[in-house]
């Protein structure tokens, strides 16, 4: 039988080449094509099996068994349960501490009322991943701010501020406040004695970016500081638009204005404490001249040595001379009725430095260990150089035949109007030489003067420790003084350093300093032991003021009312 052509019998088998991969091989049914409802469903859908909160209310149990005819006919008390529902043994009371709470992780909410300094402060003391996102204050352009240039701008703004001898606390918060303005929040300053640093990570798989910067000098004026506080605030504020060219501009405008006041002036303002000082502690009209003019030429010869390119600490040195020598010379021409002790104390209070023990020890109370002791090793160093200078001077005299009488301590007679106004008009030329802006020199003058008032009704009337009575009154000076920073909203050293000048250890330092030159060296190392401890009672107080001070503010923190986080890094274990 001949096949007919085109039959089955003569068609070839087509090669794998001709055929479609997706096409069913012969003899395979096609499948039929899936209804609408059997489309696969959403991976955000709910299993088949598996109650939602709805339906599984009554189960409340995870581990319910499954039971019933076919897939989906589970009723509601059988279906198995959440995978976040909690087990059907766990009690509430009995679970362990988590890393998370049961309530979920506290929200920080920024009050836009505090300022910017408890604001910032708030934000360095909690980890990077708790801290809240950040607000653009300060708009960029498309690309994104400039890294490199916002980086540049808040090292040289810390700069000025650690020069200017604010704490290492503050300098962190404004450094941070600038990046965080410009939409750098993950930033983090370190700030130590001489060196500034900031590091900026964009995010986790990206290289960190960090630059650094060396105070080479550091100088005091507070004028210069006020107005880095105004550019500092501008920036952290939404109403006020500076940009990254307007912050560099007014940035160098600060740097080129000069002091506000002369060397001469600075010179005349040296002397007019030293005789305020001197009449604090029991002199008259001619001992404030004569600690005056001796504290004046003291001045001079430390500007001669700073020129000259001398070490600070032999500045100290021969400034502490004169005022002695005028001292040892009254008492060889026998006029002991001028108090030679009263002109010599007088020379001491112009040249403790007062300033930079309390940046010390607020450093060192705020958690930052290395520039605090950098600070009180270079407040050792210029204590060392004046003593140096005094006792040179004071084995000179003794040698001479000067009759120096350690044993009688200066008492001053109870003139409570002469010493508030000594000690006003003592404030008044310590804000001089700080260089303070004119505004806040009427205002750190009565805050000394309620210091010494105070320090004068424990002391003196009341019959308190000295060394107490000086903390108490140090502690209402900072207290004021954050009061009046927060109402001005500028630094609080303006309003704090001057004002603690009356009180000062110059005539325990003198006395030890007189002591130790004749011999008696127990005696004078008990004597500068009452001075240290009234330095460190001056420190410690002011921190303490200014820190209870913010007990009573309103500060960001937790919503429920709770507290800012501790300086303090760790708890000594």
């Amino acid at each position: 039988m001949v096949a007919e052509p085109g039959g089955p019998e003569d068609q070839k088998p087509q090669s794998d080449e001709a055929r479609s991969a997706f096409v069913p091989p012969a003899g395979v049914e096609p499948p039929a094509p899936a209804a609408d409802d059997d489309h696969p469903t959403s991976e955000f859908a709910v299993p088949t099996g598996l109650a939602t909160e709805s339906q599984g209310a009554g189960a409340g149990s995870a581990s319910g068994s499954a039971s019933g005819s076919g897939p989906g006919s589970a009723s509601g008390s059988d279906t198995i349960g959440s995978a976040f529902a909690p087990p059907s043994m766990y009690r509430a009371h009995q679970s362990p501490p988590a890393f998370t709470p049961a309530h979920g992780s506290p929200m920080i909410r920024l009050t836009k009322e505090a300022p910017w300094q408890d604001r910032m402060r708030t934000m360095l003391r909690m980890p990077v991943a708790e801290r809240p996102a950040p607000e653009l204050v300060q708009k960029s352009d498309e690309t994104g701010p400039a890294v490199p240039r916002v980086l540049d701008l808040t090292l040289r703004i810390g700069e000025l501020l650690l020069a200017g001898g604010e704490g290492a606390e503050d300098v962190e918060a404004a450094m941070f406040a600038v990046t965080r303005s410009y939409g750098l929040d993950r930033s983090e300053p370190t700030v130590t004695f001489t060196l500034l640093s900031i590091s900026y990570q964009p995010s986790l798989v990206d290289d960190p970016v960090t630059a650094s910067r060396t105070v080479r000098r550091r100088g005091t004026d507070y004028t210069r500081l006020a107005a880095v506080f105004r550019l500092i605030d501008d920036i952290t504020t939404g109403d006020v638009e500076v940009s990254l060219e307007d912050a560099y501009r007014r940035l160098a405008e600060i740097r080129r204005n000069r002091h506000p006041y002369s060397g001469w002036v600075l010179t005349l303002a040296g002397g007019g404490l030293a005789g305020a000082a001197s009449v604090l502690v029991g002199g008259g009209a001619l001992v404030f001249v004569v600690a005056a003019i001796g504290a004046m030429l003291g001045d001079r010869l430390a500007w001669l040595c700073a020129g000259r390119g001398l070490p600070e600490f032999y500045q100290f040195v021969v400034a502490a001379m004169p005022p002695a020598a005028l001292g040892v010379a009254l008492t060889l021409t026998h006029w002991s009725d001028l108090r030679p002790s009263a002109v010599i104390t007088g020379g001491l209070f112009a040249l403790l430095p007062g300033r930079a023990l309390v940046a010390g020890v607020q450093d060192g109370l705020t958690g930052f260990y290395i520039t605090a002791a950098a600070r009180l090793l270079e407040v050792m160093y210029l204590f060392i150089g004046i003593v140096v200078g005094v006792l040179l001077v004071l084995y000179m005299g003794l040698q001479l035949g000067a009759q120096l009488n350690p044993g009688t301590r200066l008492f001053a007679p109870d003139r409570p109007v002469v010493q508030i106004l000594a000690s006003m008009a003592l404030c008044f030329a310590f804000a001089i030489l700080l260089q303070q802006d004119r505004s806040t020199v009427l205002a750190v003058t009565l805050n000394g003067a309620v210091a010494w008032v105070v320090f004068g009704a424990m002391a003196r009337t009341g019959g308190i420790s000295p060394v107490l009575a000086t903390a108490t009154a140090a502690g209402l000076v900072g207290l004021f003084g954050q009061l009046f920073s927060r109402y001005r909203h500028t630094s609080s050293l303006p309003f704090i350093t001057a004002a603690i000048g009356p009180l000062l250890p110059g005539s325990a330092t003198y006395f030890g300093l007189l002591a130790v030159a004749q011999g008696n060296v127990n005696a004078g190392l008990v004597s500068l032991s009452t001075a240290v401890a009234t330095a460190l009672a001056i420190a410690i107080g002011v921190n303490l003021g200014s820190e209870i001070s913010r007990l009573f503010m309103r500060v960001p923190g937790e919503v429920g009312g709770a507290n800012r986080r501790a300086a303090k890094r760790t708890r000594g274990f």
